[in-house]
């Protein structure tokens, strides 16, 4: 993601405990990794743990796509950008991108839709106005960041490759 804008982003080491028997990091762990990002985002926006419990608000993963690019292994250290490819007054549809150590190329992609709801149901709610203001600022900052290079994707075979 090239741009001059400052993205949303998440550090963190791979662990000895993610990596397979290949020597590179389980596809579970890639989720986990992009889960903790997302949890860096939700502070962000103004709904650190402290609030959430405060106000009874939190926010669920509705769907999650991961696109798996290049391996990576134990040590390396793992930025995740995030930004925002859209929102309404309860969902926040976004896009994340893991590079590996400083490299320039995103090592796996992720677009998830997330969900803000009132743990006392547990139902879905609208932003207070505060994050909602937040969200749109995000939202605001990042329409002018060129498209997601992996989002929208379909998983599926051509027609003629099923057997």
């Amino acid at each position: 993601m090239s741009h001059n804008l400052p993205l949303p982003a998440y550090r963190d080491t791979v662990r000895a405990e993610w990596v397979d028997y290949n020597g590179h990091v389980r596809d579970a762990f890639y989720m986990l990794i992009f889960s903790f990002a997302t949890d860096a985002l939700i502070d962000e926006i103004g709904l650190p743990d402290a609030v959430r419990r405060a106000r009874g608000r939190s926010i669920y993963t509705l769907e999650a796509h991961i696109n798996y690019l290049h391996e990576i292994k134990e040590g390396a250290q793992v930025r995740v950008e995030m930004r925002l490819l859209a929102h309404d007054a309860k969902r926040l549809h976004l896009y994340l991108e893991m590079f590996a150590d400083d490299g320039a190329e995103p090592v796996a992609a992720s677009e998830q839709m997330l969900l803000h709801v009132d743990t006392g149901g547990p139902r879905s709610v609208a932003f207070d106005d505060d994050v909602a203001a937040r969200v749109q600022a995000l939202a605001t900052a990042h329409a002018a960041l060129p498209p997601a290079r992996y989002a929208g994707h379909v998983i599926g075979l051509p027609a003629k490759a099923r057997s």
